[in-house]
Formats: structure tokens, C-alpha cells, sequence
């Protein structure tokens, strides 16, 4: 009677998942007609390209959803550099927010600023590393790069220098291995690394807030993910859900962005917790070497400092195996009292390895920068070593520290001094280019033109004292009030506490406390704050007219010698036409020749047509008795402007004395 079409279909249903003799039964049919309607019906194969197609759907969505988001601009620009002008990078204030999703506001760098497009006679160099690379309490003029900049600046005249310092607080060493591709991207001749302090605490550590996961390969597979928008917009919608089912994984409210990211308070040695720090910090400090070494580019690391006398642990474990931290550093302070330095110094580096919250880097950090450096052949820098040689009865202490971790001014100058040495020791200094100022003399020239303000000094101590008045240093009962703590005293005080509110910039605040003085008839601390700001942000053109209508005012008043500081101060940072033009005009007033020619010649490389310059040049010339250099320059004047009557003047004198 043969196989209905209803039949039919119940057997192309299922002829993959019956037997015919299944498929027979089922229908009352029999096996062999039902064998050989399958052996007459092969099952169609599926063309490769449905295979394709399904896959391609996924893909293109994506795609489509990627494209859409850049398109309307969704949530923050993930790019590592931020073009400030036309022609000028710096680090991208969002870039931070790859690594942190859990924390409101995030850690920004000190803005160094460098050119777009690498010229030919520049030198550059990056800093990479945490809140101690950034200068922490004395961002922005006091990390060590500025001590770097400054003496390379005075040293090599002749060449474009940029130091580029993107440390950012609290980080670990998986953002500094994320930064690396893209700084090599950007051509440096060296970068210097100051890194290792953060591997708990700071963000994607295994004890912070903004941990993922304890594989490496999942975390940098991740960081790698961030730089779409459609991973952003997956966190947001993360964010969103936890929002509204009412799941706060907040730290406590803390003096520092690092406080605030300390999830697991205690992480005991020789831990799990501690071992899988002590591993990532290893696993990508090896592929941060690895990285720069396949592009050829020169690397100097550095061993990391703590204070160690002068910090007690923070939280002493009183179980485990380990002694608590608290035991060893009394032990500590009765050898250190006794005069056995050697083993009171072993004790409080041990102590210091107990403490169980991990703001410190443990000794073995050291022992891998230093294994690795060895490994790797990297140039290498014994931080440590250094402030512990400084240091009274050599531990380091409260007098090269502000806190735990980070150096005082003065140490952050020594580290930039210990880089560069080590610079200059291994041939890393600017190629086919001789140092202006001999080597031994170029320290103290650097410190003498060191470009910090009094602002700068009063934002740093604010900042310790607000950190050390919150956890973990006091016990957050005993918290005093903001105002109890930065209680200003006069305007430059007041100006670095809304500073650190947030109301002002760091640009706004220097600014107004340079005008503050100004009005003051204080021109020293007027300079000192504009030279600091210019210094920060060379390529803001409103503050060079500023101070030159300010100079200007004072010539008309003929006050020349405050005019004179704030001209030197400009001529410092960056020579021009105006500047050399009225040093040289004051100098030849004062009846220093020398110095005027010197200006004045500067000052008509800069702008060869100014009659002015060229008749006063072509006067020092005279005075100078230098007849035939004064008489080429008056010629050239009246070339320029023939009824320039004290020119035509000064021509006929020269040419009665040239007779």
C-alpha cells in the first residue's frame, strides 16, 4: 500500500535517532519498505555555508552593537593618549577606568605632555608605575621624573626633551603591563619602571575591591576586552543589576583611593592569598620585560623602599604559623634601642613582612626585580638600598619617608638622581649630543633650578595629614573633622584646601594664588607660582601673556629689578623674543655690555626684524668697541626703516670712527 506523506515525515523526523526497524514498528510498517525508502531518500547535507552564516550572525551583531556605540559616542573614551591641542598627547584622563569598576572616582596622572609626533631631535622617556612613581604627596612637581626632566633639560639644551611620567595611584602590575604595548607604540628612547608596592591592594589585585579572578591569563585576556564598548556597556548593565538588588561592596571611607580598595584586610604570609601575588606580580613584570626587550627599547627597573622604622604593622595576625608582626617589631625596637642595628634591621623588614595589610611590598618583590633584572640583563637601580644607606643607623625611617611607602621631596630628588646615574652609567643618556654642564656639577645645578612652589608644599602636608587621620593608621572612631585637620592659615592654605576639595584645579589654584601675590606686590612668589605653572602646562599661551603684560607694566614704572625676575623666570623655561629682548635692554641700561649683546643677539634670532632690538644691539656693539658689528647692524636697520633718525645718527659716528 506503500508510505503516506504523513508517514513519510514522522521517518525524516527521526530517521537519525531510530533504527528502520524502530521507525517500522512505530508505524506498521514493514522494516524493508521502510529500509528502502531511507536507502532511496539520503538525508540532505547541510551546505557549509548555513555553517558559516550561523556562525557570522553572532559576529556581526557584535560587530553592528560595537560600531553602534562608538557611533553615539556611549560611555568613556578607553584610549590611552588624550589630544590636549592640536599636535600634543597626554595620558587620557578615562584611560584609568579600565581597571577600576567598583570605585567612583579614579586615580588621574600628573599630565606630562609630549608631541603627537616624535621629532627628530627629542629624547623621550617614560615612567611607568604606581602613586610612588607619580610623586604622591607631591604630585605634580615633586616625582622623581621632574628631577629627571629638569637635569636633562639643563644638561642637553640642544634636544627636545619629554619625560613622561603616567604613574597612577593605586594600580598593580597588571596595568603597567597593559600600558606597555602602547607606550612602545609612542617611540621612547628609555623607560624607567618603579613598580611592585600595589600587587594586593590596587586594582585586579588578589585582596582589592576590583578583583576578578587569580589567572593571569583571564585577567590580561580581560584588560585586553576593555578596550571595546561593548564590554563597557556589559559592566554598566553588571553595575546596574547590583545597584538594584541592593549589593554594596564598598570599603570603608578612608583617607586614600587605596584604603578604599582594600577588600581582604588580612592576608597572612605564605598564604594562598599571598602566593598569588607574589606570582602575578612575577608573571607580569616578566612579560613587561619581555615586551620592551622585542622592541629593542632600553629599560631601567628599580627595587622598592618602605618605611620600616617608622611604621608599626597595621594588622598583626595573632594566629597561623607566622609570629605576629607585632611581636617581631617590638623585638625590633629593643634591638634597635640596644644598638644592634644589623638584626634590628632584619626584624623590621621581617615585621614588616608579617603585617597583614599588605600596603607595604614584601622583601620577596625585591628578591624578584632583582632575579629578573639578572635574568633579563636590565639595568637596575637598589632603591632600597639607597634610602637605607641615607638613613640613621641605616634603616629607613621618618626621615626620608612622609608615610608607609612613599619618599619625601628630598628622597624623590635622590631617586631621580640614583636613575640617572645609572643613566648615564650604562650609555642612556642622549645619543650624538654633549652635556652642557659637566656631569659632577649637574646635581646641584638641578636642585638650584628645581621648579616647585610653596603650594605644592602645603597640598603635600594636607595630604599626609588626611591620610594619616583615617584608616588604616587611627581607628576611624577617632577621625577629626576636615576642617580640624587643613586649617588654613593664610590664602595659600586656603587655596590648597579647595584644591583638595575639589573645587579648584591644580592649574586654577596655582593661578590664583600667583595672582594673590601679584596683588600683594609679592612678584617672588608671583614668579615662583607662574614659573610652576608654565612649567606644568608649556603650552598654554594665556600665561606667557600674562607675565609679559605684567613685565611690561612694571617697565613703564621703570621698577626693572622685579621686571627682571619674572623676565629671568621666563627666559628659564622658555627663551623668546620678549624676554631676551628686555634682559638685554635692562642689561645695556646697567651697563653690563656683555650680557646685553648676549640677550639682544638672542633676542633677533628670535625676531630679526625688530628695529628696537636691532638699534640698541648695534648701541652694545658700540659700547662694546666693537665698531664693525655695530656698524653691520645700524646698516641693517636703516636697510629695514631709512628715516630711522638715531640710527642714521649712530651710522655717521661709526663711520667717523671706522675712518
Amino acid at each position: 500500500m506503500g508510505i503516506s506523506n504523513k508517514q513519510k515525515k514522522y521517518i525524516e523526523l527521526n530517521r537519525t535517532k531510530y533504527s528502520h526497524q524502530k521507525l517500522a514498528d512505530d508505524l506498521s510498517l514493514d522494516p524493508a519498505e521502510v529500509k528502502e525508502y531511507l536507502d532511496a531518500n539520503p538525508p540532505v547535507k547541510t551546505p557549509f555555508y548555513f555553517y558559516l552564516i550561523m556562525i557570522f550572525i553572532p559576529v556581526f551583531f557584535f560587530v553592528l552593537l560595537e560600531v553602534g556605540l562608538r557611533v553615539f559616542n556611549y560611555g568613556y573614551d578607553f584610549s590611552m593618549w588624550g589630544e590636549v591641542i592640536e599636535g600634543k598627547y597626554i595620558l587620557n584622563p578615562d584611560a584609568p577606568r579600565r581597571y577600576f569598576t567598583t570605585v567612583k572616582s579614579v586615580p588621574a596622572s600628573i599630565e606630562d605632555i609630549f608631541d603627537k609626533e616624535k621629532v627628530p631631535n627629542s629624547f623621550r622617556v617614560f615612567i611607568l608605575g604606581e602613586s610612588s612613581a607619580a610623586g604622591y604627596p607631591y604630585m605634580p612637581m615633586g616625582a622623581f621624573s621632574r628631577y629627571l626632566r629638569r637635569r636633562l633639560e639643563l644638561s642637553y639644551p640642544d634636544k627636545k626633551i619629554e619625560v613622561i611620567n603616567i604613574g597612577l595611584s593605586a594600580i598593580s602590575s597588571y596595568t603597567v603591563r597593559d600600558f606597555v604595548p602602547e607606550v612602545l607604540d609612542q617611540r621612547p628612547d628609555l623607560i624607567l619602571i618603579y613598580t611592585g608596592h600595589n600587587e594586593y591592594y590596587g586594582a585586579l589585585g588578589v585582596g582589592s575591591q576590583e578583583s576578578v579572578s587569580n589567572s593571569r591569563a583571564l585577567v590580561n585576556m580581560l584588560l585586553y576586552m576593555n578596550r571595546f564598548k561593548t564590554t563597557q556597556l556589559v559592566k554598566d548593565f553588571i553595575q546596574w543589576f547590583v545597584g538594584i538588588v541592593g549589593i554594596n561592596d564598598e570599603g570603608p571611607a578612608t583617607g586614600t583611593l587605596m584604603s578604599r580598595m582594600a577588600k581582604e584586610k588580612e592576608i597572612e604570609l605564605n598564604s594562598e592569598q599571598f602566593n598569588v601575588g607574589i606570582n602575578q606580580f612575577e608573571g607580569n613584570l616578566t612579560d613587561i620585560i619581555e615586551m620592551i626587550q622585542n622592541q629593542n627599547v632600553p629599560l631601567i627597573i628599580s627595587t622598592l623602599a618602605s618605611n620600616l622604622k617608622g611604621q608599626a604593622p597595621f594588622i598583626s595576625i595573632n594566629k597561623g604559623d607566622n609570629p605576629s608582626a607585632n611581636q617581631i617589631f617590638s623585638e625590633a625596637e629593643k634591638e634597635y634601642s640596644a644598638g644592634n642595628y644589623k638584626k634590628a634591621n632584619s626584624l623590621y623588614r621581617y615585621a614588616k613582612d608579617l603585617d597583614g595589610l599588605r600596603f607595604r611590598a614584601p622583601e620577596k618583590m625585591n628578591s624578584i626585580i632583582l632575579s629578573l633584572a639578572n635574568k633579563y640583563k636590565v639595568p637596575t637601580i637598589d632603591a632600597d638600598s639607597m634610602f637605607s644607606a641615607m638613613s640613621n643607623e641605616g634603616i629607613i625611617g621618618n626621615d626620608w619617608m612622609t608615610d608607609h611607602l612613599h619618599p619625601n621631596l628630598a628622597g624623590y630628588q635622590k631617586m631621580g638622581k640614583l636613575f640617572y646615574e645609572k643613566m648615564h652609567q650604562v650609555n642612556y643618556l642622549p645619543a650624538n649630543s654633549t652635556a652642557a654642564i659637566p656631569f659632577e656639577e649637574q646635581d646641584s645645578a638641578t636642585l638650584n633650578n628645581f621648579v616647585y612652589s610653596h603650594f605644592d608644599s602645603v597640598v603635600a602636608d594636607y595630604r599626609i595629614k588626611l591620610l594619616k587621620n583615617d584608616w588604616p593608621f587611627i581607628d576611624p572612631k577617632l577621625k577629626k573633622s576636615y576642617w580640624e585637620v587643613c586649617i588654613p592659615k593664610d590664602y595659600i592654605d586656603s587655596a590648597a584646601v579647595h584644591f583638595l576639595l575639589g573645587d579648584l584645579s591644580w592649574g586654577k589654584a596655582i593661578e590664583k594664588v600667583a595672582d594673590k601675590s601679584l596683588r600683594r606686590d609679592d612678584i617672588i612668589l608671583f614668579t615662583q607660582h607662574m614659573r610652576a605653572l608654565i612649567y606644568q602646562y608649556p603650552i598654554v599661551v594665556e600665561y606667557y601673556r600674562k607675565i609679559e603684560n605684567i613685565t611690561l607694566i612694571l617697565l613703564q614704572r621703570k621698577e626693572y629689578n622685579k621686571a627682571k625676575i619674572i623676565l629671568n623666570m621666563e627666559y628659564e623655561l622658555s627663551p623668546n623674543a620678549f624676554s631676551t629682548k628686555w634682559l638685554g635692554q635692562i642689561a645695556l641700561q646697567n651697563g653690563n655690555t656683555e650680557a646685553a649683546i648676549k640677550f639682544l643677539e638672542k633676542s633677533l634670532f628670535y625676531n630679526p626684524e625688530d628695529e628696537q632690538v636691532l638699534y640698541n644691539l648695534s648701541g652694545a656693539y658700540a659700547l662694546n668697541k666693537d665698531y664693525k658689528k655695530a656698524y653691520q647692524s645700524v646698516t641693517k636697520l636703516i636697510e629695514n626703516n631709512p628715516n630711522h633718525q638715531g640710527a642714521k645718527n649712530l651710522l655717521n659716528q661709526l663711520k667717523g670712527i671706522l675712518n
